[in-house]
């Protein structure tokens, strides 16, 4: 359930979607897709998101609680 650690991320980051679209050069739209979980999150955005948040691979899509 990765889409739910995306938006607590971005929560507590205090950040918008529109700052993390703007971060993986997308439009908003398609990152409410990945946080709703409507559209697979390419590797290439999971891994900026990862070095953005400072967390690794796993702890996004839920395969650990260590971030």
């Amino acid at each position: 359930m990765y889409f739910r650690r995306l938006r607590d991320l971005r929560e507590d980051s205090d950040k918008k979607q529109s700052d993390i679209a703007e971060i993986l050069g997308i439009a908003q739209t398609v990152y409410s897709r990945y946080e709703r979980g409507y559209q697979t999150i390419p590797v290439e955005h999971l891994l900026k998101l990862a070095d953005f948040y400072e967390v690794s691979t796993d702890y996004i899509l839920g395969r650990t609680d260590e971030k």
